[in-house]
């Protein structure tokens, strides 16, 4: 029998020992490491045949090129978004898989957690009545029934949320830049979408094309008691334009699950020693503003999928079967490609 691959696997949280252990079956030895992969930390994989890394793992070009030069050739996302990997610098070099879909309906139902909690105001209330204080004056909120939701980004997660929108009794409109053929969808640009919804919710990925696809003047367009969702990356709104929104009341509020510099503060425990992130504080200090720490996903099933498909990625890789889940840049056509079936190379 031979030696057994190993794994380095970053920015390993407890539940990530417990679900890959479980699902393991002693076919990798896996480093457990806490630190996020950067340049800086990516000696700690020497040895390794492969690394696994997260969301806020930095895969950027001199990670890769410190990667490459200890002989590593696949990276596994043990999630679905790959934004934070340089597919240039990886061009050739190292494969790249992903997760495609763990659980969409963890992501879905949680962006409806927070619309429910943003509109009624359950987080207010909660704490409320822990005091003891049963005034409801302040908490009021609108009925979801007959309102319009807006989704930027239709693939498995905007339309199982607009399913369950449409549930509510809502009217739905969406928008992307590839719309779904014969889908029942109601596709419409981006301007009417801001200017006609009262929910906005955004499920696309982020690249060139949908960095700060919310702005100022996305802002400007809004109706006064739109709520904004964001369960999918960052920096897909201006924080300092969502800022100025909130204090300005251009929208009613806002309910996010990440951040565009979430990679310092998220998965850790700052409550001893504060933040020193002046606008993720100002942004946590606002009544009508509920955010939770990239949680989206995390949900029994999530993490099962997430386990057996990134082992999976890595039995097809080292096996030389086709790589159903990588996700490269093709130099030709200058974009990222995903989901094309392709030999280990």
């Amino acid at each position: 029998m031979g030696e057994l691959k190993r794994i380095a696997f970053f920015d390993t949280r407890p539940y990530d020992r417990t679900y890959f252990d479980a699902f393991n079956n002693g076919r990798y030895e896996i480093d457990y490491i806490e630190s996020k992969l950067s340049s800086k930390t990516a000696a700690l994989a020497k040895g390794a045949d492969a690394v696994c890394i997260f969301v806020n793992d930095n895969a950027c070009k001199d990670s890769i090129d410190a990667l490459c030069g200890l002989g590593i050739k696949v990276i596994a996302l043990r999630c679905a978004g790959y934004s934070n990997v340089d597919f240039k610098a990886a061009r050739h070099r190292i494969s790249v898989l992903r997760v495609p879909a763990y659980s969409p309906y963890a992501v879905a139902e949680h962006a409806i957690a927070l619309l429910q909690t943003v509109n009624r105001k359950t987080h207010r209330a909660y704490n409320r009545t822990r005091d003891y204080n049963f005034n409801i004056s302040g908490l009021e909120g609108q009925d979801l029934h007959g309102k319009t939701a807006g989704v930027i980004g239709t693939g498995k997660i905007g339309r199982i949320f607009i399913d369950i929108c449409r549930g509510f009794g809502m009217k739905v409109i969406a928008y992307d830049l590839y719309p779904a053929k014969d889908s029942g969808i109601d596709y419409v640009d981006l301007d009417t979408l801001f200017r006609e919804s009262d929910i906005i919710s955004l499920h696309c990925p982020l690249t060139k094309e949908t960095e700060h696809i919310v702005n100022a003047a996305a802002f400007d367009k809004m109706k006064k008691n739109a709520i904004i969702i964001n369960t999918s990356r960052g920096a897909l709104i201006d924080t300092i334009d969502l800022l100025d929104a909130l204090t300005l009341k251009k929208i009613s509020g806002a309910g996010l699950d990440v951040y565009e510099e979430e990679a310092s503060f998220f998965f850790q425990d700052y409550s001893d020693k504060g933040i020193p992130d002046d606008i993720l504080a100002l942004l946590l200090a606002k009544p009508n503003v509920v955010m939770t720490s990239h949680q989206a996903f995390f949900t029994k099933e999530a993490l099962e999928n997430i386990a057996t498909i990134t082992l999976q990625n890595l039995d097809d890789y080292f096996a030389g079967k086709e790589l159903i889940n990588e996700v490269r840049y093709t130099k030709t056509e200058d974009r990222i490609m995903e989901g094309l079936p392709r030999k280990k190379s």
